[in-house]
């Protein structure tokens, strides 16, 4: 009997690849938000380098080619883009109030972030998430 729960039969668990995916995505987030806050603009452009970094993570983990890595490396990517949005928001908000960074990001609510990504982020914001979630799809197959 075949075991769903390996990676490439290999004997690793599938938490191993997820492990490597949480930790790619936490790193591009943060460094789109120090990018973001850094320099002028959303940099959705970085995007494409969750997109990549995503399908590269789950490759690296081991896990089986197919629509299941894809979904993951899409869902990472959409996850790295609503924590750097999230960062940028309530850090361009909260640092100038003097509040320090854990502060500054718990204090806004969803709706308010999502309103002031929709403000920040142009149509060119917008066309590398999307080109960015297709990029993860294609790659993490």
């Amino acid at each position: 009997m075949s075991e769903p729960s390996t990676a490439r039969g290999s004997g690793r668990s599938v938490a191993f690849p997820l492990f490597m995916l949480a930790v790619g995505c936490l790193g591009v987030a943060a460094a789109w938000v120090l990018l973001a806050l850094y320099g002028n603009g959303q940099k959705g452009w970085m995007a494409v380098i969750a997109a990549l970094d995503a399908a590269w993570m789950l490759r690296l983990g081991g896990w089986r080619p197919g629509w299941a890595r894809a979904a993951l490396a899409v869902a990472g990517t959409l996850s790295v883009v609503a924590l750097a949005n999230w960062g940028i928001a309530a850090l361009q908000i909260g640092l100038p109030m003097g509040l320090d960074l854990w502060e500054s990001l718990s204090k806004p609510g969803l709706g308010y972030v999502w309103l002031l990504a929709g403000l920040a982020n142009t149509a060119f914001d917008k066309a590398c998430i999307a080109v960015a979630v297709a990029i993860a799809a294609w790659f993490g197959r």
